[in-house]
């Protein structure tokens, strides 16, 4: 049976490739103190539909490329401001600061 994961896309750089940051709480075996534990996992995206932000599960499949052992099984949750839209503001912005310096 194949392993799913649930994790938090952090990365779309690559071509039909997105990065996973998965979080997992952890015991401590003598002091029985919690903690966290951070893992990223490279997961193959066919169509580049994720974006930063997003709530993925992915779910493994056999080795794609020397790093991907994972894909997109779907996306749980779309992130509430996606990078591309920060673009287009950050844009707006600069070129009304431009019109109002003239």
């Amino acid at each position: 049976m194949a392993k799913t994961l649930t994790g938090t896309v952090s990365s779309t750089a690559p071509d039909k490739t997105i990065v996973i940051t998965v979080h997992t709480r952890k015991t401590h075996p003598i002091y029985k103190k919690q903690y966290t534990s951070t893992s990223r996992y490279m997961a193959h995206d066919e169509n580049n539909e994720c974006h930063v932000g997003d709530k993925v599960v992915i779910v493994e499949t056999r080795p794609l490329s020397a790093r991907k052992r994972y894909k997109l099984e779907k996306i749980v949750e779309k992130a509430a401001i996606s990078k591309e839209d920060l673009d287009v503001i950050d844009s707006s912005s600069k070129t009304e600061d431009k019109e109002a310096d003239k």
